[in-house]
């Protein structure tokens, strides 16, 4: 009786290791469209492909998988949104070998989370010197203009220690409203901030999806906002913006997911058809899962 209770305790345990070793390496792909009167001709169906909190995680070997996904997706922007490597055991040669591979295939901006902010200072100005290096623009604190096929895109980085306060404010008050508006920011309780500034997209992360989601539950715990927390994947609206969580690909002190499969991020913009109603312009994204 007992070697049998010892059997079936291995196997519930193996199965469960399987599982779990699942469900921390199987990529998904969540698909929105983003739709909003100020996307133009030129700037319908452009595609950005979100990776967040990838923590120093692999994918294959040197991230084969992860690339090769990225790759088909065919990206117009990558947008890297904090956490590329783990403050408790920090690679940065492997990040810098994964954005190396990205680079060639569209522009990538980068906006740090809580742990680059968590770095040496000799470590944080390697790891940007790589970066920059390797061919990604650091947005942190910073607004740039991106040209689409002779329309413009205004991207707005703000670094994780500036995420309250003046910073966005500072960074939007001269730019041109007519404009679309992207803001990349790695965590996503401050929404309503972002929204005072009257962004149209934000993209987030750094909630890892609650970590272990449950059915009718959703995730259960998240930095900076406790247990059953509000912004852990999906798209939320506040006064007209709009903010696509990602929930990360790798982990950091919990080292492992439960029902909250690592996601890649796909965001394509759309033009908003006669159709669809008039309104304020307020932007609008709907989700789908692939």
């Amino acid at each position: 009786m007992r070697r049998k209770r010892l059997l079936i305790l291995g196997a519930a345990l193996l199965l469960f290791l399987l599982f779990a070793y699942y469900e921390n390496n199987h990529l998904v792909v969540t698909y929105y469209e983003y739709t909003d009167e100020k996307i133009t001709d030129a700037l319908d169906g452009f595609r950005i492909v979100q990776i967040s909190d990838l923590h120093n995680a692999s994918f294959g070997k040197n991230n084969k998988r992860l690339v090769k996904r990225i790759a088909e997706l065919e990206p117009d922007l990558i947008v890297l949104t904090g956490d590329l490597v783990d403050s408790n055991f920090t690679n940065i040669d492997k990040a810098i070998r994964f954005v190396r591979q990205i680079t060639p295939l569209c522009p990538v901006y980068y906006v740090t989370g809580n742990h680059e902010l968590l770095l040496e200072e000799d470590e944080r100005a390697e790891l940007f010197e790589k970066l920059e290096a390797a061919g990604v623009v650091l947005l942190d604190d910073r607004a740039e203009r991106l040209s689409v096929n002779g329309e413009s895109v205004t991207l707005i980085g703000l670094a994780e220690e500036h995420l309250e306060g003046w910073t966005l404010w500072n960074l939007t008050k001269t730019l041109d409203p007519n404009e679309l508006w992207i803001l990349l920011a790695h965590e996503p309780q401050y929404l309503a901030g972002y929204a005072e500034e009257k962004v149209d997209l934000v993209f987030a992360g750094h909630a890892h999806g609650g970590q272990f989601r449950l059915p009718f539950v959703g995730g259960l715990v998240a930095p900076g906002q406790g247990l059953f927390p509000k912004y852990t994947e999906g798209v939320h609206r506040e006064d007209g913006t709009s903010m696509v969580v990602s929930r990360g690909l790798g982990n950091s002190i919990v080292p492992l997911r439960l029902f909250n499969d690592p996601e890649i991020v796909v965001v394509d913009l759309k033009k908003k058809m006669l159709w669809e109603g008039e309104g304020s312009g307020d932007g609008n994204a709907e989700a789908g899962v692939y």
